[in-house]
């Protein structure tokens, strides 16, 4: 409120300046700086005008303006559901997940890739007894081990990765 008072008070100013150089400004033809000065009241008092109407428009509609009401659906989201089955993680158990397990790596030049055959040993980077590491679309989840089962490898996890270790890979 202050503010519109305070324009107000220029636009006045600026009137009565020009009402005084009124008679001056007939005599001498005018200048420019009474053209700005007369410009700009015009432009303050119509700027003011637009604030009041702003401001009536908002007073308004402040009436109107309710609180937002939500009802609580926390029970309701714990509820079972009536066919028995649980709500948590239904939506997410069908995405199919890319599992992988890795020995070692090593890095190869083309010329000794060509020239691997049948019985070629390919050094890895890790020891023998180390454990394996488990990823699931190419993130580290697990550490294992090595086991045969029924003739068929698989892996035998030793080490879940926790999850503060699983963001910091993330970042």
């Amino acid at each position: 409120m202050a503010e519109n008072d305070n324009q107000d008070d220029l636009a006045a100013a600026w009137a009565a300046a020009l009402d005084g150089q009124g008679a001056d400004a007939k005599a001498g033809g005018g200048n420019a700086d009474d053209k700005l000065a007369a410009e700009w009241a015009a432009a303050l008092a119509s700027d003011e005008q637009g604030a009041v109407q702003q401001e009536k428009a908002q007073a308004a509609l402040r009436p109107q303006a309710m609180d937002a009401q939500f009802k609580d659906m926390t029970d309701i989201a714990k509820a079972p559901r009536p066919d028995g089955h649980r709500r948590e993680l239904d939506f997410i158990l069908d995405i199919p997940l890319d599992v992988s397990a890795e020995l070692g790596r090593t890095r190869l030049l083309i010329n000794e890739l060509l020239q691997l055959g049948q019985g070629s040993v390919v050094e890895l980077n890790k020891l023998a007894g180390e454990p394996l590491e488990v990823f699931v679309n190419g993130k580290l989840v697990a550490r294992g081990e090595a086991v045969v089962i029924n003739e068929k490898f698989g892996v035998r996890l030793t080490d879940i990765i926790s999850p503060i270790e699983r963001v910091k890979q993330l970042a």
